[in-house]
């Protein structure tokens, strides 16, 4: 349970916090700006207030998967760190002297606290609230994209998986220890996953027993990355073939497994919403979404700017109903097709492809001849039919024995036709220039807050880390910009 009352920490030592936390540090600065009591408002039905022993704070909780996107680290290595780092112990608000959670602990929290609570919008939300009550969001527009994170697990078979994870352990520790040659057990022959999963629990025993250096940085994370590997298989039952990834492509000739974050951003470069998606998933289709998801949280916008993949037809529509600058350069075969499709296939504007339901990409692209010359011309993609033929979204999709699968789009439209326009003007291309903002806030989501790569398996896990991440940056931002102003 948590207690209905707030309890004030009366440890003698945490004076000692003014003399070692300076005050420009970052997290005593985030403690300052921020009222985080939002977070128990929103949490607290999930809780007994009457039952059972007392439960850790929510806001402590929240706080340390904080902690895990700022500062990229495992849950194990960030309670351990938690241990002996004062700014951590300032940040949760805990006396010098406290213990800290076991690592398990913030797996249940994930997993049992966060289920139907819509994270992202509210974690987004209170940093834009934040931002306009300084006076820090003064523009009317927003900049739209999407940034790709890959699956924990790859498309590998859990088996394989299981195998790198132990591999890089047993590596770590012969090249430091010698000695450990042919301590480990034998590796398991079959192909069962359980003795795979054994396996690994062995390894994990023998380095923490035998071993002098389990306790060496440089094993100590391969060793934590097993363990959470093995945990997050026990409890997801199967893990290396994510149930929620999708395949997205970045060209015509790559791809990735994962995910896909589709993002507004203001140009401040505050993020004002966010959609996490399947990898799969078109980067157009959640422009409406994700400028009213900001209109929402207090942003007054007039322009939008996006790259081509903004520009079909139905965005169009949209932004000239809501009387909005959409700039987003023409791609001419960007449209909502003939409108006589019952199956909806998305354009992938970075391969130039569309990409049919099932995830698979176009092969090869040609124009279609026209006998009826006032008619506009249409775009044919063709499908590999061999993917078609045992794909099992194929019904209404696929004619059995059809020695060909197209898509067929018309290339013009009367809304494009006068954004064909509205980009060859000065205004136009002078906005355009702006775009180059989010690719760079993409960048300091992947690498500094380790976005490149789902720290779990799903979608739920993967909004979680959505969420945290971009609370996490918008708050440096916001200080950022603070800092600037004084």
């Amino acid at each position: 349970m948590i207690s209905k009352q707030e309890t004030f920490n009366l440890s003698p030592y945490m004076a000692l916090y003014d003399l070692i936390i300076p005050k420009d540090n970052m997290l005593r600065q985030i403690n300052e700006l921020v009222d985080f009591s939002f977070i128990l408002d929103e949490l607290k039905s999930k809780y007994c207030l009457d039952n059972g022993r007392n439960a850790i704070p929510p806001i402590r909780m929240f706080k340390y998967l904080l902690l895990k996107v700022i500062h990229d680290l495992s849950d194990a290595d960030l309670v351990e760190r938690s241990k002996y780092d004062m700014s951590f112990k300032y940040f949760l608000e805990m006396a010098p002297e406290d213990d800290v959670i076991d690592s398990s602990s913030l797996t249940k929290f994930r997993r049992l606290r966060l289920q139907d609570v819509n994270l992202i919008d509210l974690l987004i939300q209170k940093t834009v609230e934040i931002a306009l009550e300084k006076g820090l969001l003064l523009s009317k527009m927003v900049i739209v994209d999407a940034t790709h994170t890959k699956a924990r697990y790859n498309q590998k078979s859990p088996k394989e998986f299981l195998q790198e994870k132990s591999k890089n352990v047993r590596k770590a520790v012969y090249q430091l220890d010698e000695n450990m040659v042919g301590k480990f057990p034998e590796k398991p022959t079959s192909n069962e996953v359980t003795e795979e999963l054994d396996y690994c629990r062995q390894v994990v025993e023998v380095v923490e027993t035998q071993s002098k250096v389990a306790q060496i940085p440089a094993v100590k994370e391969k060793l934590n990355v097993l363990k959470e590997v093995i945990d997050d298989y026990e409890n997801q039952l199967s893990y290396s073939n994510d149930p929620d990834a999708r395949v997205g492509h970045k060209s015509a000739d790559s791809a990735f497994f994962g995910f896909k974050t589709h993002i507004a951003m203001s140009d401040e470069r505050i993020i004002t919403a966010a959609v996490v998606t399947t990898g799969e998933k078109s980067d157009g289709h959640y422009l409406q979404e994700l400028v009213e998801k900001s209109k929402e949280a207090g942003m007054e916008i007039e322009t939008v700017i996006g790259d081509a993949a903004y520009s079909a037809k139905d965005n169009l529509q949209y932004a000239k109903s809501k009387e909005l600058q959409l700039i987003s350069k023409l791609n001419s075969v960007i449209t909502n097709g003939s409108g006589q499709r019952k199956i909806e296939f998305d354009y992938n504007k970075d391969a130039g492809m569309f990409v049919c339901p099932a995830g698979h990409l176009a092969i090869r692209k040609a124009l279609s001849k026209n006998k009826n010359k006032n008619k506009n011309p249409k775009m044919a993609f063709y499908f590999d039919i061999e993917k078609c033929k045992v794909c099992q979204m194929r019904e209404g999709c696929y004619k059995d024995e059809a020695k060909s699968k197209t898509y067929n789009v018309t290339i013009k439209s009367i809304e494009h036709e006068e954004q064909a326009a509205f980009q060859e003007t000065d205004a136009f291309k002078q906005l355009a220039k702006n775009r180059y903002k989010i690719e760079a806030k993409n960048s300091e989501l992947k690498n500094p807050h380790g976005y490149k790569t789902a720290i779990s398996a799903g979608l739920f896990g993967m909004q979680i880390q959505g969420a945290t991440t971009i609370f996490a940056v918008n708050l440096k931002r916001i200080l950022k910009l603070l800092n600037e102003k004084v």
